[in-house]
């Protein structure tokens, strides 16, 4: 069975605020540690039939490009709607908002 990893490093200033982020992943074809501004990761707890969802951004991302971040994930989300379950309405919803938010 294939395993695969994925790494994060995140620097602190002194009131715990990002102010780097790094990431690698066994099946990264660039070499070593990239840096970004921001992440966002979810994951479902089948136990408690919950999401967990954790956010970093560093402290000097701008607020425009914070905005265009979370409506490329709405995308992205309405996208893996169409995978995951085939439901091309509610999709097709979320990518009607995302073309909303992004005229604003």
């Amino acid at each position: 069975m294939k395993k695969a990893e994925i790494h994060f490093d995140v620097e602190l200033d002194e009131n715990n605020v990002p102010n780097k982020i790094y990431w690698d992943a066994s099946d990264n074809p660039n070499e070593g540690l990239n840096d970004t501004q921001a992440v966002s990761i979810a994951t479902w707890d089948r136990y408690h039939r919950a999401t967990m969802k954790l956010d970093l951004w560093t402290k000097d991302m701008e607020v425009g490009d914070m905005k265009q971040f979370y409506i490329e994930i709405m995308s992205g989300v309405a996208d893996s709607i169409i995978s995951a379950t085939g439901d091309k309405k509610m999709a097709e919803q979320i990518h009607d908002v995302c073309k909303i938010l992004s005229r604003t």
